[in-house]
């Protein structure tokens, strides 16, 4: 393990609540697709927004109750965000690629903000690694469940939770080794995935399937030869 101090990785708050702002504005847009109501609609941009910090801080780090309920500015970003995705997602859908930047910007951020709270708590650049792709995923996580699709990141697919994991790495690995300032070292770090994220997308990367069937190299039965 890594030991840190807590002050070398303080990020401005505007990370956390920019990305709780774009994955909620996504999982209001995915809700007014659905014709949801303004309650589900909420719910949906809820789970989405916050979702993945309330698994960071609940399951992983539990210092106290989850930031999301501390600060009530997290609440009010998901409001205006289901207020946008309520009123103008007619407008909003018809933006082509809307969905998915907001949702790649969000991915990139919130990986950022799981590996410096983390950080911030001594924990080592694994851990840290780890939990920041906790956070940037468990929202899109609850948000499928709650929608009762199968969880668009258990899918063979394009590349998701490993962009999430390529960006908090390369944060921790900016800041620890390298020491480079937070805000500096998010920067280059959200680009990056943001980058990985756009790139596989339009070159169509993609995870392959677990096998099914017999092994390939697995023995072949013996014939038996009919009379």
């Amino acid at each position: 393990m890594v030991a840190v101090h807590p002050d070398e990785f303080l990020l401005p708050l505007y990370f956390d609540l920019g990305a709780t702002l774009l994955f909620g504005l996504s999982g209001a847009l995915l809700a007014a697709r659905r014709g949801y109501d303004p309650v589900g609609l909420f719910v949906v941009a809820l789970a989405t927004g916050v979702g993945g910090g309330l698994l960071r801080d609940g399951l992983f780090l539990q210092q106290g109750p989850p930031v999301c309920v501390q600060d009530g500015r997290y609440l009010l970003v998901v409001l205006i965000a289901s207020v946008c995705g309520y009123f103008f997602a007619a407008g909003l859908d018809k933006i082509r690629g809307l969905l998915f930047v907001v949702d790649a910007l969000g991915l990139g951020i919130y990986a950022v903000v799981g590996v410096q709270k983390s950080l911030a708590l001594g924990l080592g650049v694994g851990a840290a690694s780890f939990i920041g792709v906790i956070n940037a995923v468990g929202g899109g996580l609850l948000r499928d469940v709650l929608v009762r699709e199968e969880p668009f990141l258990f899918k063979p697919g394009e590349y998701y939770a490993l962009v999430a994991g390529a960006g908090a790495t390369l944060f921790c690995l900016l800041t620890v080794p390298l020491a480079w300032p937070p805000s500096r070292a998010a920067a280059v770090a959200i680009a990056v995935t943001f980058a990985l994220r756009v790139v596989s997308h339009r070159l169509g990367w993609t995870t392959p399937p677990a096998r099914t069937g017999p092994h390939p190299r697995a023995e072949a039965k013996p014939r038996v030869d009919r009379e």
